[in-house]
């Protein structure tokens, strides 16, 4: 299928008569060029790359549908916003949902190119830079599309394309975005706001907004009795009563321990019954209603000397191979997920992630575990120091190589260290979590208690 074929078939909302913003004209440029050779490429490779290629078609489509509302609209509520993002969102996680469908697909570098920048289409939402946005998203792709080259590089041509075309994509939105969108999305200055359905609200001609309440009563006259009466009369009585002083008291009727129905029995089955009728109307209360949940792009690049894992779910076989001594690897918030290092590196920090698994060869400084839950640690080679910090259940499997290796905790549960025998079978040995401590006469003594099971 030729590309200008293509080309116009995305720009089918292009169907307007209405003259289009220089910046939606500027979009449709973008989409008849690396866009549609990139679809191009997909539909010549075929199978899931295809389908995937399909899906960010339509993401694109939708994006150009909100930049054709925005040149014509003025800025809504974030509310609208939200809801005018929305289908550009959902196929950003349809995108993400079909590569960690089909995990098993022998085209899986290429989906997961595409999985990990496709949140860059996002930057419509991001402020006041969206450009290095969509920059760390392109990064986050290059880490698969190096391996597609390297898969392809001498097998087949089209391969090798097709990555330099959905790289062109992300250079080219970004030069985009420096032109007509530098600090973020360009609303229009006049016209009616935009609605929820992309459409503009108020139209003109409509019904008149409601008038405005009236003032409010006026106060109480606090002068005034209570029966609408004006005169003295009953403050007087009541003044003088007052000046009774102790005297008040003595007319007051007696009531006897026959008559209190806390020391009669007899009367409280005769009390009336508590009042079950509606109560008075109060204000209910504010409930806090929950924030939603902010999904942040998933992260694998090197920074620097840094290599830096962050948000990953469910990714199995994350895998870091180019090291070298100097680098060091931070990963965070990573949850289901197994990672891989190869090589000697300088250190490893594990911080704030959830059922994470990590396999590396060398470390020369420490191994860092924080703030973590159900993570495993496995050690092929040497590592003078592991580090597990604020964090409850945490497996370390040594090697043979590492079994003079430090393990220091604190404020950690369910530890525990496997160490390798001679058949290659493991033996699990738990690090105590309770300690005893006695003065000595000259200082404090702590040692380990063994817990009975």
């Amino acid at each position: 299928m030729c590309v200008s074929f293509i080309a116009s078939h995305l720009l089918t909302l292009c169907s307007l008569t209405a003259a289009v913003s220089a910046y939606v004209e500027a979009f449709d440029a973008l989409i008849s060029g690396s866009v549609a050779e990139y679809i191009a490429l997909s539909q010549k490779i075929g199978g899931d790359v295809q389908k995937h290629a399909d899906m960010m078609k339509q993401a694109f489509s939708c994006q150009r549908q909100l930049l054709v509302t925005a040149s014509c609209s003025q800025k809504p509520s974030d509310a609208v916003v939200t809801s005018l993002l929305a289908p550009v969102s959902k196929v950003i996680q349809q995108v993400q949902s079909f590569r960690e469908q089909n995990r098993s697909s022998p085209l899986f570098n290429h989906l997961s190119a595409v999985s990990e920048s496709v949140p860059g289409l996002g930057w419509v939402a991001m402020s006041p830079k969206p450009g290095p946005y969509v920059k760390e998203m392109q990064d986050a792709a290059m880490f698969y599309t190096n391996r597609v080259l390297k898969d392809y590089k001498e097998k087949d041509k089209t391969h090798v394309d097709w990555v330099k075309s959905y790289l062109s994509i992300w250079t080219d939105l970004q030069a985009y975005i420096k032109q007509h969108h530098t600090t973020g999305l360009v609303w229009s200055k006049s016209g009616p706001v935009a609605s929820a359905s992309g459409a503009p609200s108020a139209p003109r001609g409509g019904p008149a907004p409601p008038p405005p309440p009236g003032p409010p009563p006026p106060p109480m006259d606090l002068n005034q009795s209570a029966g609408g009466d004006s005169s003295a009369t009953s403050r007087n009585a009541l003044f003088a009563s007052l000046n009774k002083g102790a005297d008040i008291t003595k007319g007051l009727k007696h009531v006897s321990d026959a008559q209190k129905t806390h020391k009669n029995p007899a009367l409280r089955s005769q009390a009336a019954p508590l009042h079950t009728g509606p109560r008075p109307f109060s204000a209910p209360r504010p409930t806090a209603s929950a924030a939603p949940a902010l999904t942040l792009p998933p992260v694998l690049e090197l920074d620097g000397k840094k290599w830096k894992v962050e948000n990953q779910q469910g990714a199995q076989g994350l895998v870091i191979s180019d090291t070298e001594l100097k680098q060091v690897v931070y990963a965070f918030k990573c949850n289901n997920s197994t990672l891989q290092i190869k090589g000697k590196i300088n250190s490893i920090t594990v911080d704030n992630c959830k059922k994470m698994g990590l396999v590396f060869d060398d470390v020369v400084g420490i191994v860092e575990v924080i703030n973590c839950k159900d993570v495993k640690v496995q050690v092929l080679g040497k590592v003078p120091t592991i580090s597990i910090n604020k964090t409850d259940g945490c497996h370390v499997y040594l090697s043979q190589h590492s079994l003079s290796c430090e393990i220091v905790s604190a404020k950690s549960s369910e530890m525990n260290v496997l160490v390798p025998g001679k058949d290659g079978e493991y033996t699990e040995i738990p690090v105590p979590e309770q300690f005893k401590t006695v003065w000595d006469g000259k200082k404090l003594v702590t040692t380990a208690t063994e817990i009975a099971g």
